[in-house]
């Protein structure tokens, strides 16, 4: 029983709202344009020299994504299984979000001239932001009842595109007045974006760093807690390897994920490249997404809930599809608008029951919740990896973003089928 519980959900529940703004603001908007507007030259055009290879730079920052979660995804599992053994997921948790947060400060640094010193600033905040997701998501089964995974995940997800909403809200308009603000130009402004944006994270990270439970009940030594980490992986490996439904979730997961995070990295870059949609227009889309997402997110909540979780996934994924199917043709302006109205629609609620559905699949009462959700986290990741990679490839080699969409598309329909042969634990439906 879990002590204060709506004040440790809210709690939990407010880290989404911290961190959601490194996704929008550093991943999703204005570093993306940012990166490109500053990397871009007359004499090279969107060639850049990184540690001496030249290289286009939206398949660099691409790549740079996929190395950033290959990291991760060879760290968590390691990681999780010292935090489930050492009781310390909190304390991981808040060395990454620092790790993450003082990243996103340190790109206040990056005009352009520094490449390097911009990827490598970064690939850690992505490191941070990822790391500090493991044991975040590990908390939920924790802190709440098998018949509150989904709307708590949607809740906590709600509140990531409400608090990213306003302060990308208050960057836009850093960036379009910044005289406003006593800053020079839009470039200036952006900068500042990113510096404020490890501030909020950081401080807002405060509320559950405060109520979340602390688990500091291990007397393990450094060096044995770091061969239980080990042990941990084996151990949950041998479990999940045993369990059908689990399995085939993960896969289902790894594959239609490839399409969902790849959209969201590189949302921007396809507006920028295939349309030639300004800055302020491309931020305005991803608002768009942001705003819907929101009631995406306790739409498909509150289909899992009254009609289980398969047809809400099976649902998104199917509109997933045709969102792929959809930007290859897309050539207006206001073509872009609608889909990103259309993906808003399905992101928020594709993430939220994703993460609820597996905790049902988790065995009630497991002592090794970071373990488990370290193998979600981590086919996430690699998801990422291979969704980003081979989005970066195809574009390199066809020229074209619109190519890579098609593959997106190829994604979801393997992760459909996948996720078709999934059965979720039953549970009393709760009628409409």
């Amino acid at each position: 029983m879990v002590p204060n519980k709506k004040k440790v959900q809210f709690a939990w529940a407010m880290y989404d709202w911290a961190n959601s703004v490194y996704s929008l603001v550093i991943t999703s908007t204005i570093f993306p344009v940012y990166f490109n507007n500053a990397t871009s030259s007359q004499e090279m055009g969107d060639v850049v020299t990184f540690f001496g290879v030249e290289i286009v730079n939206t398949v660099l920052y691409s790549w740079s994504i996929s190395f950033s979660f290959l990291v991760i995804a060879f760290l968590s599992p390691l990681l999780s299984g010292m935090a489930d053994s050492g009781g310390r997921k909190l304390l991981f948790m808040k060395i990454f979000a620092i790790l993450g947060a003082s990243s996103c400060m340190g790109l206040f640094f990056f005009d352009g001239s520094n490449l390097e010193l911009g990827i490598i600033f970064s690939v850690l905040a992505s490191v941070g932001y990822a790391g500090s997701i493991v044991f975040y998501n590990a908390f939920l089964p924790e802190i709440s009842t098998f018949e509150e995974y989904d709307i708590l995940s949607a809740r906590g997800f709600a509140l990531g595109y409400i608090g990213s909403v306003i302060l990308l809200v208050i960057n836009l308009v850093m960036i379009q007045q910044p005289s406003w603000f006593m800053l020079e130009d839009g470039s200036s402004a952006a900068r500042w974006s990113f510096l404020i944006t490890g501030i909020w994270w950081l401080g807002f990270a405060s509320i559950p760093f405060k109520y979340l439970p602390k688990h500091t009940k291990s007397n393990l030594t450094e060096q044995s807690l770091f061969w239980s980490g080990y042990k941990g992986i084996r151990k949950v490996f041998g479990l999940v390897s045993k369990r059908t439904e689990l399995k085939q979730f993960l896969l289902a997961f790894l594959f239609y994920s490839m399409g969902v995070q790849t959209v969201m990295y590189m949302a921007a870059s396809f507006g920028d490249k295939e349309l030639n949609l300004a800055g302020d227009k491309l931020i305005v889309t991803i608002l768009i997404i942001q705003v819907v997402a929101i009631a995406g997110s306790y739409l498909f909540g509150w289909l899992a809930k009254t009609r289980g979780n398969k047809l809400s996934l099976m649902s998104m994924v199917f509109i997933w599809v045709g969102i792929c199917l959809s930007a290859y043709f897309v050539t207006t302006e206001v073509e872009f608008y609608g889909l990103a109205f259309v993906v808003g629609l399905v992101m928020g609620g594709i993430q939220a029951i994703s993460r609820s559905s597996y905790s049902k699949l988790i065995p009630e009462g497991s002592q090794d919740n970071a373990s488990y959700f370290s193998f979600y986290d981590v086919t996430e990741k690699i998801a990422i990896v291979f969704g980003t990679f081979s989005y970066g490839f195809i574009e390199k080699y066809t020229g074209s973003m619109r190519d890579s969409s098609l593959v997106l598309g190829i994604f979801f329909i393997i992760g459909m089928l996948f996720l078709f042969r999934v059965t979720f634990p039953e549970y009393k439906l709760v009628k409409a």
